[in-house]
């Protein structure tokens, strides 16, 4: 394989960039700020941006629907915004959660068009947050408890497995799902990084079914194959690389966002990148995300 190629796409200072997904029929790549609330639009092609506020404390993640409205949490809530115009309406209530203790933080819609999403607590230390699973009718069912911080949520292309990270448990696990996927039937370790303190972060499943994983304070992205090896690693210039998502005209483009938020003011001077979103060719085949059933 190749050595990949690695580009920053989008210049700025995204204090918690997360969740870019690639949307395929506005042909351009969505992502979230989280903590400055922002939702983002690229087209790769022509450099142009858009980017649209949002109200609250923090966005959580996004999903794209079959409407062509996107699907956004803030804080505690699920809303539908329409991309063009900017408008939202209300979807969902995270149940038995409130902030300032907890929000809602990474999703990703499974191959049953159902979005799984978590929370997280805000202090980062206790098992407060919870895994969800979100029906198109808005019914929200907690899946799994005693969750930190919900993250790296993605699905092998059977649909039977899913990847679910615990960030400061520095833990990802494999979940296998019933066969109609309404049930958790086990969980198993499939990286652990309790050891070293390594703090896993978004994630996304490539065409082979392989794991990609991006790696908070770590500067890299790490692909694993489906028993567990790593067999690429690939550095970025910035500390904090978040999440990623395949993505281009063909799905061979690796995008990757990234944060500024805990570096130093010396970090920050030796880092003008972070913050940004970055593209990666070379690094293998991705497929289109599932969209939400509204």
């Amino acid at each position: 394989m190749r050595k990949p190629i690695i580009e920053c796409v989008q210049k700025v200072a995204a204090q918690l960039g997360e969740t870019p997904l690639w949307d395929t029929k506005r042909n351009c790549l969505t992502w979230i700020d989280i903590e400055q609330p922002t939702y983002w639009t690229l087209d790769p092609q022509t450099g142009a941006t858009s980017a649209l506020k949002q109200p609250g404390t923090y966005l959580g993640s996004q999903a794209l629907t079959r409407s062509g409205d996107v699907l956004i949490s803030r804080d505690l809530e699920l809303v539908r915004l329409d991309p063009e115009s900017g408008r939202t309406t209300p979807f969902s209530t995270t149940p038995d959660e409130a902030m300032p203790a907890t929000r809602l933080n990474d999703g990703r819609v499974d191959p049953q068009g159902r979005l799984w999403i978590g929370t997280m607590d805000n202090g980062l230390k206790d098992g407060l947050g919870a895994l969800y699973l979100v029906t198109p009718d808005g019914v929200m069912t907690r899946m799994l408890d005693d969750v930190v911080v919900s993250n790296g949520i993605a699905f092998d292309p059977d649909g039977r497995h899913m990847y679910f990270t615990d960030t400061r448990r520095h833990v990802t696990f494999r979940l296998s799902l019933s066969a109609d996927a309404n049930a958790i039937t086990s969980q198993e370790v499939f990286a652990d990084y309790s050891a070293s303190g390594d703090r896993p972060d978004g994630a996304c499943v490539d065409a082979d079914g392989c794991l990609w994983q991006a790696f908070f304070a770590g500067g890299k992205v790490v692909r694993y194959a489906p028993d567990g090896r790593i067999d690429r690693e690939i550095s970025l210039p910035v500390t904090n690389p978040t999440c990623l998502c395949f993505g281009g005209p063909d799905m061979k483009t690796l995008f990757v966002t990234s944060a500024f938020k805990f570096l130093s003011p010396e970090r920050l001077a030796a880092e003008p990148l972070a913050g940004s979103v970055f593209a990666i060719e070379g690094a293998g085949q991705g497929v289109p995300e599932t969209l939400f059933s509204i």
